[in-house]
């Protein structure tokens, strides 16, 4: 229907813009993101009676933002929200304040609609989304996927909270007037107490991490939505270092579903794995992916055919997805910064994160890479040899402290940390704007 799908595909598509030094090209989708806060306040305010903006499951050249098709998957409240983190996103990779006090007025819209479109669980007491649904399938037993508070509702929600706390904490660093300053203490203050609101994750009987509040996940389930996996990607709220409960079972979803499915969810699967700090698995869904289809219509002869001889993604039919993540997959998988910022919105300052060859596959065993972008604004390139890192330059945007975890002792820094479990060390340096930092191996 010539429409942007918006409960992955779209975003998908815009993954690899900023860790691989290419934020022009996100600016056609800053736009899209302009034109649904103006057409989607208009849907918050006379579908729902909500303040702010908010967007469903697609939009169009019209930037439509009303529910489209079935209410098993049109009837998604989040597409607006998820949007409005690559709004975040892009001043977390260039620290530029000037585009983040242009377009905050839009990042608040979005979260100040959940504050009226949230209601109370009337048994737990919970600020949950409702109605929604976790896209596009329902659990064992449920007659209908339309639900309330699934677990993708709650990561979208808390990272369209926390975003805009830490926002409106910058914007406070340059009002200028009282009554400003009111208005975003105010702001602020409702934002941090939805926040404490919003329900946790839970680990459901099988270990998995569970997709909905009620425990019915279907272990034989290959859907190719793995949306409860948001979390892990492309959010920031599930991880090793973090929460290691939730990362067990984060692995546990991961190999419930499988490593087959449609090209874009491929695309998606080989970013999951790589924050699972797993290099081989991430490389076989790669591998998986690049399974020949000749053309369309020879999908019975090959089944597996994810991707056609001039390297378009076959959904099938073509889908770009698929290309473009796992293009942002295997950059996840040489460099990794997603933990800039702390998930405490109480921490007034962005401390940076940056992982070097998190994970790297047995099939990679020399290589380098130059020019990617971490959070916190560094730009990246790093040589490896025989699977371990051999050396890297980190270039910084400003001065301060630099949080570095490398899975090889590197001579640089002081050594905060080690995970044994894990073969991680952790590192603190001090940075010098505009002055490289050669890391070498130890």
């Amino acid at each position: 229907d010539s429409k942007y799908t918006i409960n992955i595909n779209a975003e998908m598509n815009y993954w690899p813009a900023e860790v691989c030094g290419l934020t022009e090209s996100a600016e056609p989708l800053f736009s899209m993101i302009r034109d649904l806060s103006e057409t989607g306040a208009i849907t918050a305010r006379e579908m729902y009676g909500c303040d702010g903006w908010m967007a469903h499951h697609n939009t169009d050249i019209w930037r439509i933002a009303g529910p489209v098709d079935a209410s098993d998957w049109g009837m998604y409240p989040n597409g607006g929200a998820w949007l409005a983190t690559h709004l975040w996103e892009h001043y977390l990779f260039t620290q530029d304040k000037a585009f983040l006090k242009e377009w905050y007025p839009v990042i608040k819209g979005a979260a100040d609609f959940y504050l009226d479109y949230m209601q109370v669980h009337p048994e737990f007491g919970y600020l949950v989304v409702v109605p929604s649904v976790s896209p596009e399938h329902g659990g064992v037993g449920k007659q209908s996927p339309v639900c309330a508070g699934c677990t993708m509702d709650n990561q979208i929600v808390r990272d369209a909270l926390t975003q805009v706390i830490f926002a409106t904490k910058i914007m406070l660093e340059g009002a200028s007037d009282d009554k400003q300053k009111t208005e975003l203490n105010e702001s602020l203050a409702s934002f941090t107490a939805a926040l404490k609101k919003i329900p946790q994750m839970k680990v459901g009987k099988y270990g998995q991490l569970q997709e909905w509040r009620e425990d019915i996940d279907d272990p034989k389930d290959e859907h190719r939505h793995i949306s409860h996996l948001y979390g892990l990607y492309p959010s920031n709220q599930i991880s090793a270092f973090t929460t290691p409960d939730l990362f067990k079972a984060s692995g546990v979803t991961l190999n419930q579903r499988g490593d087959q499915a449609t090209g874009w969810s491929l695309g998606w699967k080989t970013n999951f794995w790589a924050r699972m700090l797993d290099g081989n698995h991430a490389f076989k869904i790669i591998s998986n992916m690049l399974r020949l289809l000749p053309n369309e219509g020879l999908e019975r002869q090959y089944p597996d055919g994810r991707t056609f001889p001039n390297l378009f993604d076959a959904h099938p039919p073509f889908q770009i997805d698929g290309n473009f993540g796992v293009t942002a997959g295997i950059a996840e998988m040489l460099m990794q910064s997603h933990l800039s910022p702390s998930l405490t919105p109480d921490t007034q300052h962005l401390t940076p994160e940056i992982f070097l060859l998190p994970a790297l596959p047995d099939a990679w065993k020399n290589g380098k890479i130059s020019g990617i972008k971490a959070r916190g604004g560094f730009t990246v390139s790093i040589n490896w040899k025989d699977g371990k890192l051999e050396s890297a330059s980190i270039m910084p945007m400003k001065s301060g402290k630099l949080t570095l975890r490398t899975k090889t002792p590197i001579k640089q820094g002081t050594l905060v940390k080690t995970y044994s479990d894990l073969g991680v060390y952790e590192y603190e340096i001090d940075v010098i704007e505009n002055k490289a930092v050669a890391i070498t191996a130890g």
